[in-house]
């Protein structure tokens, strides 16, 4: 089969294709035979050092997939051959390649009316902002940052759903497209200090980095919390969490309940071919990707 590897670490002309075998699926694992996956910027960061989770080259990433079950392994009863899924893999054998091995419960059944590039787009970003937002409560004031990403645009629906006011922090192109999603109030970071411009706010979803969960913690009530999905620090405050996704599909098969109840919908800024994964990689490290890059694989 096809696969996306890289020998060594750095920028996005390492990536190459590759033949591999077909991977078996071994106790409590299933083989999938992928129709999409999409980029999330851990993937970018692993391939070029900036983050090493992985260990060292060669590695394939590639943490989303949607598509077909085809063999199972020992112990896995939920899934058999033909079933059509969504979910994660979290390994150095990811899904930018025609199949992929995964732990069962890392996968759930697609949604009927949710197409392969819609679910290859949701894993990683919905379960991070889903993750977050377990505890929030109608009429909280939350306040995302990089509203319109992969993420933050997932993360401002489901904040919505659960009853919370959202604030968000977008450049001004993006603001209609939010307000859409039904964001209550916009802050154009490249004009606006959003520290002067909002206040009093129950949780802050920080999904850039840098100094900005230091800033939010001056925006948030006495016993807010902020929420880190970025930083490698942490901060000494008690309203600071670190958050790291886990993979679930009993949240996957919650999520898709709100997709069926049209509260929750993937915006899909391109879709590409594995074949142009160096390309797709260039865009999402730009920064200016609203929603989710998707590539489909080869035989699609």
């Amino acid at each position: 089969m096809k696969a996306i590897s890289q020998r060594t670490l750095g920028g996005p002309d390492v990536l190459e294709t590759v033949e591999v075998d077909v991977p078996r699926p071994g106790t409590g694992e299933v083989l999938v035979r992928v129709a999409a996956t999409s980029i999330n910027a851990a993937d970018w960061k692993l391939r070029s050092g900036a983050v090493t989770k992985l260990g060292p080259p060669p590695f394939t990433l590639g943490f989303d997939l949607s598509g077909v079950v085809t063999a199972v392994g020992a112990e896995v009863t939920e899934f058999r051959p033909g079933d059509e899924v969504f979910g994660n893999v979290l390994s150095r054998s990811g899904a930018y390649a025609d199949y992929a091995v995964t732990p069962a419960q890392f996968l759930a059944h697609r949604p009927a009316g949710l197409d392969h590039i819609h679910a290859a787009a949701l894993p990683t970003a919905v379960l991070t902002a889903w993750q977050a937002f377990t505890d929030v409560q109608p009429g909280q004031r939350v306040l995302v940052h990089a509203a319109a990403g992969g993420v933050g645009h997932l993360a401002v629906q489901i904040a919505k759903a659960r009853g919370a006011y959202v604030i968000g922090t977008a450049r001004a192109a993006n603001h209609d497209f939010l307000r859409g999603l039904g964001v209550d109030e916009l802050i154009d970071y490249t004009a606006t200090d959003f520290t002067t411009a909002v206040s009093a706010v129950d949780i802050v979803f920080d999904l850039v980095g840098g100094d900005y969960a230091a800033s939010s913690l001056r925006v948030l009530t006495p016993h807010g919390r902020m929420i880190d999905a970025q930083g490698e620090e942490p901060l000494d405050d008690p309203r600071y969490h670190r958050l790291w996704f886990t993979p679930s599909g009993a949240d996957l098969r919650a999520v898709a309940d709100l997709v069926a109840a049209g509260q929750l919908r993937a915006e899909i800024d391109r879709v590409m071919s594995l074949a142009d994964a160096a390309e797709a990689h260039k865009l999402s490290e730009s920064g200016r990707v609203r929603g989710k890059i998707v590539l489909t694989a080869w035989h699609d």
